[in-house]
């Protein structure tokens, strides 16, 4: 039977908003304010055999992994248009339009606790920029803020078992 450790103190789900993507080598991509959820899919494969009564039976097919959207604000960063003209780099010339060697990525999705301790952790594999937005739609009327989306393909995600539940801070208030 497995062994299940929890933390005894912590009541309360984890929260959706501090988060940050990393590169293996350690950077950061930048400012990213929105990143949808990972999801998997598996294939249903139905089959039955004729001596069997007339139910069928069921196993896995093919797992699909699809597609992980950041958003950020419009800055001069250009990290997301360099990664995205690695894919397709118009005007480049024939044979130079895609960057084969380098466009592919794996990517570190950290999730952080409302004290700032990282809690989990997923690594994303061999991710490459299927859309680029470079900015949204503009409205003369509205205040908003200009947001640069990046649609990335993958090619699968596991949790990174090395991040573990961290000693969540406590302290005492003065008397």
């Amino acid at each position: 039977m497995p062994q299940f450790t929890t933390n005894a103190e912590r009541f309360d789900p984890y929260k959706t908003y501090k988060f940050r993507l990393r590169l293996p080598d350690g950077d950061y991509v930048a400012g990213v304010s929105k990143c949808s959820g990972l999801k998997r899919s598996t294939e249903v494969v139905k089959h039955r055999e004729g001596g069997d009564p007339s139910t069928s039976r069921k196993s896995p097919g093919q797992t699909e992994y699809e597609a992980i959207t950041l958003e950020r604000g419009v800055t001069h960063s250009k990290q997301f248009e360099q990664w995205a003209n690695k894919v397709w780099n118009y005007g480049a010339g024939l044979g130079a339009e895609v960057s084969l060697k380098d466009f592919r990525k794996d990517l570190i999705l950290e999730i952080y606790n409302e004290a700032g301790q990282i809690v989990l952790a997923y690594k994303l594999y061999r991710c490459w920029p299927s859309e680029f937005s470079a900015f949204s739609d503009m409205d003369a009327s509205a205040s908003a803020i200009a947001i640069q989306t990046l649609k990335l393909e993958n090619e699968g995600w596991e949790r990174d078992e090395d991040v573990t539940e961290p000693e969540e801070p406590s302290f005492e208030l003065p008397a």
